[in-house]
């Protein structure tokens, strides 16, 4: 069965596509305007084992802000289609991932109801810019639409860090590699891993 979540997004303020195939290989191709978030979300896909392709431009003369959101908005919802009826999926997953001097952890239930919880970033980046075109505050930003639109429960702890780089791209990386462990088939489930028989 084919699993891939196609959603196209146009608002006064961005207008982003994404398509992406869950049983991919990790074949990525990100424009968003953003060089930081491309970065990200190649990462993303890449250690997700998506085929990700991601066309996004907005007022990022203005801001980041709006683009980045959006283009997590849109990607959550693509992944929520692809999921489909979530029938022979593990649903839960995590993933460690440490980068140098950092450590994260992203644990992910794919319930159907949304919730994230972000900790552990230090506060004396949060007025810092990665590259000059990525706040650094926006990766929160990220992971809340995406766990809301996706329809996941979303939990990310930095255990560490210095590097405001490593600090987000590691997050990303463990938040795709809990999402694929999450979503890949398990071979003995047939149904619906839930007792309520849906998620």
């Amino acid at each position: 069965m084919s699993r891939v979540g196609k959603v196209d997004r146009t608002t006064r303020e961005s207008s982003i596509s994404v398509q992406l195939d869950l049983d991919g290989t990790g074949e990525v191709e990100v424009s968003t305007g953003v060089p930081f978030y491309d970065h990200m979300l190649h990462a993303f896909g890449v250690h997700g084992s998506l085929d990700l392709k991601v066309e996004a431009t907005g007022d990022v003369h203005i801001d980041a802000h709006h683009t980045v959101e959006d283009t997590a908005i849109v990607l959550g919802q693509a992944i929520r289609q692809a999921l489909g009826d979530k029938k022979g999926i593990r649903r839960f997953g995590d993933a460690f991932i440490p980068m140098d001097e950092t450590l994260a952890h992203a644990a992910v239930d794919v319930s159907g109801r949304p919730f994230c919880v972000h900790l552990g970033e230090p506060e004396q980046f949060n007025a810092f810019t990665i590259g000059g075109n990525y706040p650094f505050v926006l990766t929160r930003h990220v992971f809340d639409s995406l766990s809301f639109h996706a329809q996941i429960a979303l939990h990310v702890r930095v255990l560490h860090g210095r590097d405001p780089h490593h600090i987000a791209e590691a997050q990303y990386k463990a938040v795709a590699r809990a999402l694929r462990a999450a979503t890949e088939a398990d071979p003995r489930a047939a149904g619906v891993p839930s007792t309520k028989g849906v998620l």
